[in-house]
């Protein structure tokens, strides 16, 4: 082969490399997908007394599309994004090191692995019919996820 033809494939690979850096999105960041889902606690079904037993809606359970460490988690008042510049989360978890994969947990409850940012703070009531927002920080991934809470049906 002569060498018009070397740089011809050359020429043609580099294209090639370009086109595909271009348009695959390889080295985009992945987005965590976020879920919730709401149900009743089973009366009798634990002996010792839930943290969510005296609240006004049903507990909520968050979930994720694959485990994450997580750094931080806050949930904030969607109302309180709108007029504040600097909103205060109603619960907020930070980890100082490494925390422990998780793929699910209860709003108000401790995640293995982070503490309160406050020291001793517990996460506020929810009201039924507000719109809240999630907040996750992971090692590498940011996500937010809106939802609103039920209320609890005695």
């Amino acid at each position: 082969m002569t060498r018009k033809h070397w740089i011809l494939i050359a020429l043609a690979v580099a294209l090639a490399g370009l086109s595909f850096y271009l348009n695959k999105d390889w080295f985009a960041k992945d987005h965590i997908q976020i879920t919730h889902r709401s149900r009743p606690v089973r009366a009798g079904f634990s002996r010792r007394k839930s943290p969510t037993a005296d609240m006004a809606v049903n507990p909520i359970v968050f979930g994720f599309n694959h485990s994450l460490k997580l750094k931080s988690v806050q949930v904030i008042p969607v109302s309180e994004i709108e007029t504040n510049k600097y909103p205060h989360p109603i619960w907020h978890l930070i980890s100082d090191s490494n925390s422990v994969p998780t793929k699910t947990f209860v709003y108000g409850q401790s995640i293995r692995g982070m503490r309160p940012e406050v020291p001793g703070a517990t996460a506020d009531p929810l009201e039924p019919g507000t719109k809240y927002r999630l907040l996750v920080e992971a090692e590498l991934f940011m996500g937010q996820h809106d939802f609103v809470p039920e209320p609890r049906v005695p």
